[in-house]
């Protein structure tokens, strides 16, 4: 199927690894011309080396950006040129006891996962309502919905991002433009690799097997009963991002694995 995407330009936040990478390296595979991001130039220049590598002529570059620093970020926006798709993808996310979690600590998280969208949206979404074109897709999670008591922190950002992604697509109206929202469930990126592999080193058992253990432990109700890889959600996200998925607005679309056990 040819998404029609050549020819169009891709900003992702927080893509030099992890689901982002993977939105990337799948929007170049259509002929997108894509924008990475990443905190630093060193792990830009890493992850562009990558898919130069893995896609070649692929028209990729890099801008660094902290989304924890605003005046990083407006630098960011003035570097970018017109944007076509814009994916809210960067985030970071701990574990931590709620009594435990500092104010401090609450205004990173809502900087770094909520206003990062928040401002991207308010520079890029204004364009492509202008030329009645262009997608905005939020990257959020289920722990939005079914929010851990270790991570109200980082579950009440990925509720904020669904709100956030459909009061924009109310602005939509009558456009060729839309605004979504990808729930993901527990995604086996480089961070939890790194988890799950300590935790095999330290228990003499194979990645496998700790694997399988862990997400049944902690996402019982999965009903793909693995680890997502990251390249599931990018699979969603490009579709989104193309012009067949018009009808498609407004949405909360979920890429969880069925965690997620309620019917709405």
């Amino acid at each position: 199927m040819d998404l029609q995407l050549k020819l169009k330009t891709a900003f992702v936040s927080g893509s030099t690894q992890g689901i982002g990478f993977a939105i990337a390296r799948q929007l170049l595979a259509e002929g997108a011309k894509v924008i990475i991001n990443g905190r630093t130039q060193e792990k830009i220049d890493l992850a562009l080396r990558k898919l130069k590598q893995e896609i070649p002529g692929a028209e990729v570059s890099g801008i660094a950006a902290d989304f924890a620093d605003p005046e990083e970020v407006d630098h960011l926006l003035e570097a970018l040129p017109a944007i076509d798709i814009l994916v809210n993808n960067v985030g970071i996310f701990d574990l931590r006891p709620f009594f435990d979690t500092k104010d401090s600590d609450w205004t990173k998280f809502f900087e770094v996962n909520v206003m990062s969208g928040v401002r991207l949206s308010r520079a890029l979404l204004p364009k492509m309502l202008e030329r009645k074109w262009g997608r905005v897709i939020f990257i959020s999670s289920e722990s939005g919905i079914n929010v851990p008591e270790n991570m109200i922190h980082y579950g009440m950002t990925k509720t904020a991002m669904i709100s956030v992604s459909r009061g924009l697509s109310q602005l939509t109206k009558n456009t060729g433009v839309t605004v979504n929202t990808i729930i993901g469930g527990p995604t086996y990126s480089e961070g939890v690799a790194g988890a799950v592999e300590q935790l095999s080193a330290a228990q003499g058992r194979n990645v496998e097997d700790v694997k399988a253990d862990l997400i049944m432990a902690l996402n019982p109700t999965s009903l793909l009963q693995r680890f997502i890889e990251p390249e599931e959600i990018a699979h969603l996200a490009v579709y989104l991002s193309s012009p067949l998925s018009l009808a498609t607005n407004g949405a909360a679309l979920r890429a969880d694995g069925g965690v997620l056990n309620t019917i709405l």
